[in-house]
């Protein structure tokens, strides 16, 4: 089920995932939520950045690099991207929470004009963190029960550190952190992150080899992100085919990596004490 009124939401979820992109979800921790919703536990992705750039709208140069890259025109881009999401989150049996919020290429042109100003300090009047800020809150007092996830900040996107910086005030204690995929997947990214947070982490494992090809199958259904994805792995463009034989490939690997034992896992990141 997708929602995009608060008002609407059932009060039962037990598991809430703050995704600031349609994608960030399923790539990073869609084999923990595919589990949760086997074992009948409510699951509800929130997707933050889903709004359509206005109509009138002046596209930076990198946003327009984006658009070339995902094959898809302004007027289309939004709506592709959330008939992909559905799709994808409906894979894993989980709820949709659309806030519809926009992206930083779309909400703050003027400072996130590139893509060293995009993997860089959030800028200081960026809209998005009270609009988040009101959203966490709300959440918390209509679903207090509810378990957060929020990524940690790994790859140093705007918007993912604006999630992670307004959750952890917002949140409370029943808040984990999610490493970013793919950004975790490059060496050194999660030990240069979790250094410059300077907090108190302990990482706890949770085993996803039942649900690995179900989180793959979902990632594959954002087709129109497979080109980025791969060429931030390869360093350069990949055949549609390649790319999305090197996205599965990447997944499995990097799950195996973190237990592979239990044939495959994800890891959370929790406060000490």
């Amino acid at each position: 089920m997708i929602y995009q009124n608060l008002t609407d939401l059932p009060t039962d979820y037990t598991h809430i995932y703050l995704s600031p992109h349609l994608d960030d979800a399923a790539l990073s921790c869609g084999g923990m939520i595919a589990a949760q919703c086997a074992a009948a536990e409510r699951v509800l992705v929130v997707t933050l950045c889903t709004a359509a750039p206005p109509a009138n709208a002046t596209f930076s140069n990198l946003a327009l690099s984006f658009h070339r890259e995902w094959g898809l025109d302004p007027e289309q881009v939004v709506a592709a991207r959330l008939e992909e999401d559905s799709a994808a989150i409906s894979i894993l049996g989980a709820d949709s929470f659309w806030a519809g919020m926009l992206d930083a290429i779309y909400r703050h042109p003027g400072a996130y004009h590139s893509r060293e100003t995009l993997f860089a300090a959030p800028a200081p009047d960026d809209p998005l963190v009270s609009l988040l800020h009101d959203l966490i809150n709300r959440l918390g007092r209509y679903l207090p029960g509810a378990h957060f996830y929020a990524p940690l900040g790994i790859g140093d996107h705007v918007d993912h550190q604006i999630t992670y910086s307004t959750a952890l005030a917002c949140a409370g204690r029943q808040l984990a952190f999610y490493e970013d995929a793919p950004y975790v997947m490059r060496p050194g990214l999660r030990a240069q992150r979790l250094a410059q947070l300077g907090l108190e982490l302990q990482p706890q494992i949770r085993q996803i080899g039942a649900t690995l090809e179900q989180k793959i199958a979902s990632v594959r259904a954002y087709a129109s992100q497979m080109a980025e994805l791969a060429a931030s792995q390869l360093g350069r463009q990949a055949t549609p085919a390649e790319a999305v034989e090197l996205m599965a490939t990447t997944l499995r690997t990097y799950a195996l990596e973190v237990d592979v034992a239990s044939g495959g896992a994800e890891r959370l990141w929790v406060q000490v004490g």
